[in-house]
């Protein structure tokens, strides 16, 4: 009797919330189509499929075909489709009331256009805590996918991975299977005939091993150079599936659930929180991550045992990695109380469904793919939170408040202002910075600018990887013509990005006070790079007064003036007024010399803000005197009184008002990032920097004000 195995094939397809349309349309063309395609034409083939929910509404509003030609495939019994978090967010982020609507609403969508009810969940990029199971069995799902690493960490031995195994969490039973780190990278990137002969040599005379492979969907075509290979002349999906059914005598396709319906577990396991292993990696601080990375590889490509206990940070670690993350993500629990303490009804549901889709996993880390970095699907998952508050708040009756709380739950307290118009947070620790800037009506976040900060992978660039073009580099390095991982790829999207690396020396607040050389020019302080003369830029404040719409700090710091450090008092007021449509926003400062010498400088009030203003967008702008510029380029302007800002798209127009005038700079925040296509240049926000001569004797002030008043062309609450 021959050998024998099964090979559990799971492609799981994702497009997050607020993606272009025409990205997920070029990837529908390029990988989704095309997989269903080639299973119509390999009727032998079976495996399972996972759509996330902001997919299946893309799919549904665009090509509606598709959905009945997945329909006819899950009918014949082909394939399986797979539930999971219908915004595909990290479950273990979640409280549990959410993860459970995540969980049944996408189970309920799943039933409702293939008519059957889902019992396989995915699970967003593979992250494991041990008491998911009480969250997956409670939706009703038997089982779900991780990594081949999550065994490992439980001890599992590697020739006993090659199959399901059963866990629980408070009497809650799971089975999980784990996705095979050979497969997983064979496929497609090596030979078809060296897929089949590794399936091969792990076949056992009774049969009883599967093979699971978990993974993009986008992988099939999407990825660079991978159309080519994978449907182009390669052919690599056709040859696999047909080598598939010509070998199915010993090696058989199946889905997770018929698997599981027709075999037992291999055993019991219970795994420590975990991810992939490059997650554990990108979690890690820049100099940590490089010497994981090299020790884990030094250590594979030796053989050596102890490569397969090296593991990386959480998945939630990305949340101290990033400060902006971890703002987004302790304003999502918030909102999320806000909506659990609506009443039931249609209100509630439209605010959970803002919450729901405000969870999306993509921008709560960073990796290869952009995440974080990319300032359009930041600004729509906010976008989702900010609208979700500003439901729940009205329906509470609590739009207008002055609270103070720690609010990123760092053991300090913030304070949050908000009126019916504008919400606004300031960190008292940190120079008294305004964080969040949202506009309610419009549903944007104003303060949402990512900090420039050291990535691992910015040496790669300085080591000279940072020119565009150059041949293919996603077969370089390869035998056969094999194709390269996506992990493996290093390449540029332009030249030059090397000249590009800064870094911040500050968090990307707005309202900061900066005492700056007097002789800084735009040319140097760029945007925001001039060493700051003084402490008072990230000094902790304390509360002066505070009332609904007001608040007033005060903090004592120190300025440099040549050898000596002159003592001074900042006092910053906070004013929020205007309406709904018509907020305004008045920062003003009165800076007191403390000490028995002269302060001589340049005082100035920084502003970090987006308007989505990259690639040159003619809708997003700076106006100086009727005059339009782009929001990603650089400017001045000597003694000004009015400079405007907004987009025209997002409805948002700012007159930013000095007082006494002011010499305006401004220059775009640029962050240099890694994502599937490369390193690039990415727009996160710019920073304008309002400021004024200072020349101070001893005991002397100067109080110096900016009013932002804005305009808002609609309600997108009414709508």
């Amino acid at each position: 009797m021959s050998r024998r195995i099964a090979l559990a094939l799971t492609l799981h397809n994702h497009q997050p919330v607020g993606n272009f349309g025409w990205v997920i349309e070029e990837t529908h063309r390029h990988a989704y189509r095309p997989m269903v395609e080639a299973l119509e034409r390999h009727a032998g083939v079976r495996l399972a499929l996972h759509y996330t929910g902001p997919l299946l509404e893309w799919i549904a509003a665009e090509h509606p075909e598709f959905l009945d030609r997945l329909r006819a495939l899950v009918a014949r019994g082909q394939v399986e489709i797979l539930g999971g978090g219908y915004f595909e967010p990290v479950l273990a982020s979640l409280p549990e009331r959410d993860r459970l609507s995540q969980l049944t609403r996408m189970a309920a969508e799943v039933e409702r256009l293939f008519g059957r009810r889902p019992t396989t969940a995915w699970l967003a990029e593979r992250v494991w805590e041990p008491d998911l199971p009480t969250s997956l069995a409670g939706a009703g799902y038997r089982s779900t996918i991780v990594d081949d690493a999550h065994f490992r960490a439980a001890a599992i031995p590697e020739d006993a991975m090659w199959g399901p195994y059963t866990t629980e969490d408070q009497g809650r039973l799971l089975t999980v299977f784990g996705t095979e780190q050979g497969l997983r990278y064979r496929i497609p990137f090596r030979q078809v005939d060296e897929v089949i002969d590794y399936l091969r040599d792990h076949a056992t005379d009774d049969g009883t091993r599967l093979g699971t492979m978990g993974d993009d969907g986008e992988k099939f075509g999407a990825w660079p150079s991978t159309w080519k290979h994978c449907w182009g002349e390669g052919r690599w999906v056709d040859r696999f599936f047909e080598a598939l059914e010509a070998n199915r005598d010993w090696l058989t396709t199946t889905t997770p659930s018929d698997w599981l319906a027709a075999n037992p577990p291999l055993g019991r396991v219970y795994m420590p929180v975990g991810s992939y292993a490059e997650m554990g990696e990108w979690a890690l601080p820049p100099d940590e991550s490089r010497a994981f990375h090299e020790t884990l590889e030094h250590a594979r490509s030796e053989g050596r045992p102890e490569a397969r206990w090296i593991r990386g940070a959480s998945w939630r670690n990305f949340q101290v990695k990033y400060r902006e993350i971890n703002d987004l993500h302790k304003r999502m629990l918030r909102v999320s109380e806000k909506v659990a303490a609506v009443p039931a009804g249609v209100d509630h549901d439209r605010a959970l469904d803002d919450l729901l889709r405000g969870q999306s996993n993509d921008v709560y880390w960073h990796g290869l793919f952009g995440g974080i970095y990319l300032p359009h699907l930041r600004l729509a998952t906010l976008a989702h939170l900010i609208a979700a508050e500003d439901a729940a708040d009205s329906l509470l009756g609590i739009a207008t408040a002055a609270d103070v709380a720690d609010l990123d739950l760092d053991g300090r307290d913030e304070v949050r202002l908000a009126t019916d118009g504008q919400v606004v947070t300031v960190d008292l620790d940190d120079g008294a910075g305004i964080g969040d800037w949202d506009i309610r009506p419009a549903r944007h976040g104003i303060g949402s600018v990512l900090r420039r900060r050291p990535e691992a992978y910015h040496e790669a660039i300085r080591r000279g990887a940072d020119g565009a073009g150059g041949g293919d580099p996603a077969t370089s390095g390869n035998e056969g013509g094999a194709l390269s991982s996506i992990h493996d790829i290093v390449r540029s999207k332009e030249a030059g990005l090397v000249d590009r690396l800064r870094y911040d020396h500050h968090e990307r607040r707005s309202g900061l006070v900066r005492f700056l050389p007097r002789h800084a020019t735009p040319a140097t302080y760029g945007a925001g790079e001039v060493e700051d003369l003084g402490t008072i830029l990230g000094a902790a404040h304390e509360i002066v007064e505070l009332v609904p719409g007001r608040l007033v700090t005060r903090a004592a710091g120190t300025v440099r003036m040549g050898d000596a450090w002159q003592a001074v008092e900042v006092r910053k007021a906070i004013r929020l007024g205007g309406s709904r449509l018509a907020p305004t926003l008045v920062v003003e400062v009165t800076v007191t010399n403390a000490s028995d010498g002269p302060v001589q400088a340049r005082l100035g009030l920084e502003w970090a803000m987006t308007m989505l203003g990259g690639g040159g967008n003619p809708s997003a702008w700076y106006d100086l005197g009727g005059t339009r510029t782009a929001h990603d380029r650089s400017g001045e302007a000597a003694g000004i009184d009015s400079i405007g800002l907004g987009n025209d798209w997002v409805g948002v127009a700012i007159d930013s008002r000095p007082s006494p005038a002011a010499d305006a700079w401004w220059a775009p925040i640029e962050t240099v990032s890694n994502s599937e296509d490369g390193f690039e240049r990415v727009y996160q926000g710019s920073s304008l920097l309002l400021s004024w001569p200072l020349d101070l004797a001893p005991r002397a002030s100067m109080t110096v004000a900016v009013e932002h008043r804005i305009t808002v062309d609609r309600d997108r609450a009414a709508g």
